[in-house]
């Protein structure tokens, strides 16, 4: 990318210079972007205009701070900051009658290549503008396209388009011919630095208008901007603590290393959330108000499966601690504590590491190869395994004394059953359903299948019990669909598959039949809220049905099983520590929340990893909860300075071929989809305070905002202008 900051003033045809040249460029096959940025609206006025130039899409509508080449259609300005973050060995285009020799020794023109044209007299030659303001855009474009390389005819070309008559065509010919350049080799070092330091005051007979007056206007404010990044819904919702939007402007800008390094930081099952992550932060998007939310699920996956990144593991701490289990709640613990240099040792009872994301959430939503690279990711922070081993209290107690902590994440181990009455072989329980059609050889041709429940393994259930060839498949539910905990897209996809689901029904025994089994029903309507927030169940009397079925699978949820625990634990996430005779255990994930979630399993467990640095080192890294007041909402956006977008729902398996195991969603073909993120709350840099700043107070320097307290009114227009609410004004 070429990218070139033109400085002139109102009236000269500086923005006009910029979009000849992007008209000549893209004439030639490029991708170009110019635009201009105005101080007062008055003829005489300083400007600035922008030009962009690549070979690839163009997405970056900020402001220019670091251009490659400038071009100055003034000479009054010459001295006044202009070169403010020109790349050494850039080009400075001067309108000018000197030489490019007579700023050979002047220090801020070393590090570059200056050119001069003395575009006035062109243009005053050929009659464009007049004597006292003067056109020279024209000329300055040919003289441009000379030392770019680019071809005049195709600049000439775009003047005749643009309906310019001779007199510019002429003009950029003399000026291509004319233009004079001194060749300065690129300098190594630092690049110039921006300052706001100002030159003495000057009045209009010295030629220049664009110095502010002397007396200092900022003593009469009131109140002043700041600005200060504010949250993000989507940052503030993520169980896992995610910084969302930060991993989605690494993204926006190409750099899917850094975006998951970012989410590195908080999580090391990227892969895994970006596929069976409920999408809290896509529910709480503002852009939902203006076309569609944000597919930061799909984009999450997108930077698991094809970023790298190199995680450092600290240097080597005292303490040892034992995590048992290697759920999302375990390796997270593991991972953070392992980063900060902990001696840790993880227990699985399993033959293979990953928990129900590996036996209890089918390959059609969770690859194996996808979880595998998580946690392959969190073993080479050289983590010690310890595969089929089952801890009782006993072996608890003993690692306890042998570790400095024990971090417990065994989940939601005891499954929640149901008497129906008959001890029958066709009523097996969800988890055991999905762990043994994951072992493979299980067959359902032909059979009429039920599941019983409402929440994630009801509806992966019925969707495997499809996949293995069942002839129907059935899901009853005691409640509605909107009081369905199972993931809404989730239940769509069920639907589409062709699997029924039966909402108001709950079953009350089941009994052989001369074929299968029949299990009998009873109608439900909802009467007042329970503690769950939801309108209870309550039967309909004499509402009593049968359903002839071959097989019934029980996905009621489970419970945490407390056998491990000492007598009389009572956890929660405020007091997760429990006591042994010698040494004690803290607990993580469901175990300790019972939230149900991969992706909220994965923040306890990071949550009691820090929390147990702490207690180690004193060192808290726990970030502070943002308080809600902070939250950005959509009421604080600017949707009119945004434009609607489709969003990009990625690739999804035909229905046609989903009655094998192959995953439904393939994801994303590139992360073009993290531009539509409207970086609520957290400055982009997108200019437009600075643009609208009436009084020219306001610049950006080494990339941050500056306010120039002495002449700032405090009239708060930056804080209106704000697309996404990153500033906003104090008393002061």
């Amino acid at each position: 990318m070429i990218e070139i900051r033109i400085h002139g003033r109102g009236g000269q045809g500086g923005v006009t210079l910029a979009k000849l040249l992007a008209a000549a460029e893209h004439r030639e096959g490029r991708s170009v972007q110019a635009f201009g940025i105005y101080a007062a609206e008055r003829s005489g006025a300083p400007l600035q205009a922008f030009l962009r130039c690549d070979d690839q899409p163009i997405h970056n509508p900020n402001m220019i701070y670091e251009p490659d080449h400038i071009i100055v259609l003034d000479p009054t300005l010459i001295g006044t900051g202009i070169i403010d973050g020109l790349k050494p060995g850039g080009i400075i285009l001067l309108n000018c009658e000197k030489d490019p020799q007579s700023y050979a020794h002047e220090p801020p023109f070393q590090p570059f290549r200056v050119a001069t044209v003395d575009a006035t007299a062109i243009a005053v030659q050929q009659g464009l503008g007049s004597r006292a303001v003067p056109i020279v855009n024209t000329a300055l474009a040919g003289a441009m396209a000379r030392l770019l390389d680019m071809r005049l005819e195709a600049l000439l070309e775009a003047f005749e388009e643009l309906g310019f008559h001779e007199g510019n065509a002429e003009a950029a010919r003399l000026a291509h011919a004319a233009v004079r350049w001194r060749n300065q080799p690129e300098t190594e070092g630092e690049k110039p630095r921006v300052t706001l330091q100002r030159e003495r005051s000057r009045g209009l007979l010295d030629g220049n208008t664009g110095s502010p007056p002397a007396i200092h206007t900022g003593q009469w404010a009131k109140q002043q901007p700041v600005q200060e990044n504010a949250t993000p819904p989507c940052n503030f919702i993520c169980p896992a603590g995610n910084d969302v939007q930060g991993f989605l402007a690494a993204l926006a800008n190409d750099d899917v290393d850094d975006a998951l390094a970012v989410l590195l930081q908080s999580s090391p099952l990227p892969s895994v959330c970006g596929r069976v992550c409920p999408g809290f932060c896509m529910q709480q998007c503002n852009r939902r108000e203006l076309d569609a939310a944000v597919n930061v699920r799909a984009l999450e996956r997108y930077a698991g499966d094809h970023g790298t990144a190199r995680v450092i593991r600290s240097p080597s701490r005292p303490e040892s601690v034992a995590v048992i289990g290697s759920g999302p709640a375990g390796l997270s613990g593991a991972w953070h504590l392992a980063r900060l240099g902990y001696g840790v040792s993880l227990y699985e009872q399993g033959a293979e590491l990953g928990g129900l994301m590996r036996t209890g959430i089918p390959v059609y939503r969770l690859p194996r190869e996808a979880l595998d690279r998580d946690i392959e990711r969190v073993l080479e922070l050289g983590i010690d395994v310890h595969t089929g081993i089952r801890i009782d209290r006993g072996g608890l107690e003993r690692l306890a004394e042998e570790h400095d902590a024990v971090l417990v994440a065994t989940g939601l181990q005891r499954l929640t059953s149901l008497d129906l009455g008959f001890d029958a072989q066709g009523v097996q329980q969800g988890l055991e359903f999905l762990d043994q059609a994951r072992a493979g050889g299980m067959e359902l041709a032909g059979q009429k299948v039920l599941v019983v429940g409402g929440g994630n393994t009801a509806v992966d259930a019925a969707r495997t019990a499809w996949r293995l060839g069942a002839a129907s498949v059935k899901v009853v539910y005691r409640r509605s669909r909107p009081d369905m905990p199972a993931i809404s897209e989730e239940v769509d996809e069920a639907i589409d598959e062709g699997i029924e689901i039966d909402f108001l029904t709950a079953p009350l025994h089941i009994e052989p039949a001369q074929r299968g089994w029949n299990l009998t029903c009873q109608s439900m309507v909802l009467g007042e809220p329970d503690e769950s927030g939801r309108r209870s169940p309550m039967p309909v009397n004499g509402s009593e049905f049968t359903i002839a079925c071959d097989r019934v699978i029980l996905a009621l949820g489970q419970k945490a099983d407390t056998s491990l625990l000492p007598e009389s634990s009572a956890l929660d996430r405020e007091h997760p520590t429990a006591k042994f005779a010698e040494g004690s255990l803290t607990a993580a994930g469901d175990l300790l929340t019972n939230e149900g979630t991969v992706t909220a399993a994965i923040g306890c467990g990071r949550e009691m990893a820090l929390r147990l640095h702490e207690q180690f080192s004193g060192e808290q890294l726990l970030p502070t909860v943002a308080d809600e007041a902070q939250v950005v909402r959509s009421g604080q956006i600017r949707f009119q300075d945004f434009a609607q977008t489709r969003r990009d729902p990625g690739k999804v398996l035909p229905l046609a071929g989903r009655r094998g195991f192959t995953e439904v969603h393939q994801g994303l073909d590139s992360a073009n989809e993290a531009r539509r993120c409207l970086s609520c709350g957290v400055c982009n840099a997108c200019d437009r305070c600075v643009t609208w700043c009436p009084d020219g107070v306001l610049r950006r320097v080494n990339g941050q905002l500056v306010f120039d307290y002495d002449y700032c009114k405090g009239c708060g227009v930056c804080v209106t202008e704000c697309s996404r609410a990153a500033i906003h004004m104090e008393t002061g």
